[in-house]
């Protein structure tokens, strides 16, 4: 089980004062009495801590919220200024046995107590930068967790977005299809009725995952393309060859089917013409080969300016999903369209547990 951040941070700092009191305690007593290096090093050890605690504790985490730091190293200064001050009391006037016999008036302990604030300049100045390295450490820690948990709430809002702007235009034409052949062709309107329901089924039920088995979404891809050649009949020559050999490969959902629809949305339709789609996957040693190729018309084109979710989409997706792991070409020549994808897919074997 892991430790809270918090309890880690406690179980740190009372590490460092106990080595630090350990450490000032072997100091003093080799010069005078045991008791006395005692009473002065609970001195010093509580000095330390109110002072620094302050320092790192509350000034330091509020300028790096605020990116403040100037402030900061103003009053850290002034810290390390005053820590000197209180040494400088402490060392000349908590000891049995001054080594220096002072004198009976205040005004003449000033060259003496001058001698000990310039003595404790670097102690207390090593003891600020230790606490405040350690706090600057911890506080950046805690904001590099929280950025990432942020990126990754950011990230996960940005695919949710970007997955439900699936075009409900492919939907509305299907049903519209399926009410036409209930009163021509009742058989083959139950067919296309089931690859449908088979394809909301799958965007409703296991699209809602970061990933998905590879061959759960080819064959996603296989009943919408079955659906779309069942609505096209004769009218448009579709040729699909998806090859899966991996079953423990994985996708992010719903991924591929822009390139799908918009094969079928701006395929050539015009009179006297038959379009043609050709559509290629195969996945090998968890790399993804997708290839759809379509013949279109610009008038067919123009008149469609609303992508849907779009390549625009799908471009971000990848971005997101698969930084420097795919590559895409998009080509469009003698009015033939063409996507060509390569893809490295993850795999996890404790989605299958």
């Amino acid at each position: 089980m892991t430790k809270p951040p918090i309890f880690k941070e406690y179980i740190f700092y009372l590490s460092f004062w106990c080595i630090f009191a350990v450490v000032i305690w072997i100091n003093f007593q080799v010069n005078t009495d045991r008791l006395i290096a005692v009473l002065q090093t609970i001195a010093i050890v509580i000095t330390s801590f109110i002072f620094t605690y302050h320092l790192a504790q509350k000034l330091l985490p509020k300028a790096l919220r605020t990116k403040k730091m100037k402030i900061f190293l103003v009053q850290a200064v002034v810290n390390i200024l005053i820590m000197s001050v209180v040494y400088s009391f402490i060392f000349t006037y908590l000891q049995v046995a001054p080594t220096v016999d002072l004198p009976p008036s205040f005004y003449d302990h000033l060259p003496i107590l001058w001698q000990g604030f310039y003595m404790a300049i670097p102690a207390a100045f090593m003891i600020s930068v230790a606490t405040c390295g350690i706090k600057f450490y911890l506080e950046h820690e805690k904001i590099e967790r929280d950025h990432i948990l942020l990126q990754q709430a950011h990230l996960e809002n940005q695919l949710k977005l970007l997955q439900d702007q699936i075009n409900p235009h492919l939907v509305f034409n299907i049903l519209n299809h399926i009410h036409i052949l209930i009163k021509t062709d009742t058989q083959l309107a139950d067919f296309l009725l089931m690859k449908f329901s088979d394809i909301l089924r799958y965007q409703l039920y296991h699209c809602n995952q970061n990933l998905v088995p590879l061959d759960k979404e080819v064959e996603y891809l296989q009943n919408l393309v079955e659906v779309e050649k069942l609505r096209w009949g004769n009218e448009l020559n579709v040729d699909a060859t998806l090859k899966i050999d991996s079953t423990k490969a994985l996708i992010a959902p719903l991924l591929l089917v822009p390139f799908i629809e918009n094969a079928f949305k701006y395929v050539c339709r015009l009179p006297g013409q038959t379009g043609y789609v050709k559509i290629f996957c195969k996945e090998e040693n968890n790399n993804l080969f997708f290839y759809v190729e379509n013949s279109y018309s610009e008038m067919a084109v123009h008149k469609k300016k609303d992508g849907g979710i779009g390549l625009q989409n799908v471009k971000k997706r990848l971005k997101l999903q698969y930084p420097n792991a795919y590559d895409l070409k998009i080509e469009s020549d003698n009015l033939v369209f063409k996507v060509t994808l390569t893809l490295k897919l993850s795999e996890n074997e404790q989605y299958y547990s």
